[in-house]
C-alpha cells in the first residue's frame, strides 16, 4: 500500500507500508501496574470559541476509556494528556472525572486515578501557600467525594509562590496528611511545562530529590507511588532506589520506558504513561510477554515503539498531545482530527508524516486502509 508523504526539505516522497498490525491479547495478566494517561475527544460541531471554551464529545471520550480498559490498562484521568492547563479547564476536568468514575463502575476490574491539581487557581492569582493549599483541597475533595483516587499533580501556582523546599514540604505535608486514601505523586519536568521549572524548590536535581524523598518518607503510608516525568532514566533510577518499602515508582519517561518497566533484575518501575494511550495494543502484547518471562519477546515488541514515542514527545515536548490524538484518529477511535483548543495545529505536516511512518513500523496502524485514507486526506489539506 503506497502513498505520498512530505519530507523536511519540501520533497514529496513515496512511502510503502511495511508494518504488520500487532494483535493485543485480551485478558492478559500484566506483571506491572500500567496506567495509560488518556486524551479527550473534542466535539468539532459544538465548538463556538475553540481557544477558550472546550467542547468534548463525551460518548467518544468514554468509548476510548473502554478501549483502554479492555486492553488491561488502568486509566490516569484528567492528566496532562487530557490537555489540563492547555485548553482543558478544571470545570471540564471535573465533569470528565465524574463521568469516568461512574463509567468504571460498569466495567468489571476497571480502575482509574484522577489528577488533582490547582489549575482553577491562576498562578498570577496565587498570593500565598494557603491559596495553593485551598486549591488542592478543593480538587481532592471533589475526587474523593466521587469515590476516586487522586494523583497529586504538580502545581504551577505552587511553583510561582514557593520560595524554597520548605514551602513545598508545607503544602505536600498538609494535603497528604488529610487525604482519605493513598495518593500518587507526580513530578513533571519543565520540558513538559516550563512553568514548573525549579519544582521542589531547586534547579539542582539532587537537592530536589532530597526534598521529595523526605516528603514521601514522612507520608509513606499515604503515598502509593510517584510518577516521574523527566525523560532521564538515570534520574528515575536514583529516585526509585530511594523509595521506602511499599512505595512504588511509576515511570513517566516516554523516552526510556521499556527498560525502566523491565527493570534491572533488582528493581523495576510500574507505568503511568501518556504514550500508552497511543501504543496500547503493542504495550498490551509486550506486557503479556513479560508476564511469561519472555524478555526477548517483550523487547521485540516495545523497541519499535520508542522511535515513535520520541518523535511524538520531541521538543517542544508539551505539544505531544497532538501526536496522541493523531494516532487515535488514524486508528478510528474518533472521526476527526480536531483537538480542544485547536491544539492539532501545534505540529506541522512533516511531524505527522514521521509519526505515520513510525507507527506503521511499530505495528500500530490497526486498519492500514483507514490510516492511509486519513493520512492522504491530511496531506491534501496541507497542499500535498
Amino acid at each position: 500500500m503506497d502513498l505520498i508523504l512530505p519530507a523536511e526539505n519540501g520533497d514529496r516522497i513515496g512511502y510503502r507500508l511495511s508494518g504488520q498490525p500487532v494483535e493485543p491479547i485480551i485478558g492478559a495478566d500484566f506483571p506491572r501496574v500500567a496506567y495509560a494517561a488518556a486524551h479527550v475527544v473534542a466535539d468539532p460541531f459544538a465548538v463556538a470559541d475553540p481557544w477558550s471554551r472546550p467542547a468534548v464529545d463525551w460518548d467518544r471520550t468514554m468509548a476510548f476509556r473502554h478501549h483502554l480498559w479492555r486492553l488491561g490498562f488502568r486509566i490516569a484521568e484528567a492528566m496532562d494528556t487530557s490537555q489540563r492547563g492547555m485548553g482543558f479547564d478544571w470545570a471540564s476536568a471535573r465533569e470528565l472525572i465524574r463521568r469516568s468514575i461512574a463509567e468504571a463502575r460498569t466495567v468489571p476490574g476497571a480502575d482509574l486515578a484522577s489528577g488533582a491539581g490547582t489549575d482553577h487557581l491562576a498562578p498570577a492569582a496565587a498570593r500565598t501557600l494557603d491559596d495553593v493549599i485551598r486549591a488542592y483541597e478543593e480538587q481532592f475533595a471533589f475526587i474523593e467525594g466521587e469515590g476516586g483516587k487522586a494523583i497529586m499533580m504538580a502545581s504551577r501556582a505552587l511553583a510561582a509562590v514557593a520560595r524554597g523546599p520548605d514551602d513545598y514540604a508545607r503544602v505536600y505535608d498538609r494535603i497528604l496528611s488529610q487525604a482519605s486514601g493513598k495518593v500518587i505523586l507526580h513530578w513533571l519536568g519543565d520540558m513538559f511545562d516550563p512553568a514548573l521549572k525549579g519544582y521542589w524548590g531547586s534547579d539542582d536535581f539532587d537537592a530536589a530529590l532530597d526534598t521529595v524523598v523526605a516528603i514521601i518518607e514522612r507520608h509513606a503510608g499515604k503515598v502509593e507511588g510517584i510518577k516521574i516525568s523527566l525523560l532521564d532514566a538515570g534520574k528515575e533510577v536514583l529516585l526509585r532506589d530511594r523509595l521506602p518499602e511499599g512505595v512504588v515508582m511509576f515511570t513517566g519517561d516516554d523516552f526510556n520506558y521499556p527498560e525502566l518497566i523491565a527493570g534491572d533484575g533488582k528493581r523495576h518501575s510500574h507505568a503511568l504513561l501518556g504514550i500508552f494511550d497511543a501504543i496500547a495494543p503493542v504495550a498490551n502484547a509486550a506486557l503479556a510477554r513479560l508476564a511469561e518471562g519472555d524478555r526477548a519477546g517483550y523487547d521485540a515488541l516495545m523497541a519499535p515503539t520508542v522511535p515513535l514515542s520520541r518523535k511524538i514527545f520531541e521538543a517542544p515536548t508539551e505539544y505531544y498531545k497532538a501526536g496522541i490524538v493523531f494516532m487515535a484518529w488514524l486508528n478510528g477511535h474518533q472521526d476527526h482530527f480536531a483537538m480542544v483548543g485547536g491544539m492539532q495545529s501545534a505540529r506541522g505536516i512533516c511531524h505527522y508524516a514521521d509519526v505515520f511512518r513510525l507507527a506503521d513500523r511499530a505495528g500500530l496502524l490497526a486498519d492500514p486502509d483507514l490510516a492511509v485514507a486519513r493520512m492522504t486526506a491530511l496531506c491534501a489539506v496541507a497542499g500535498i
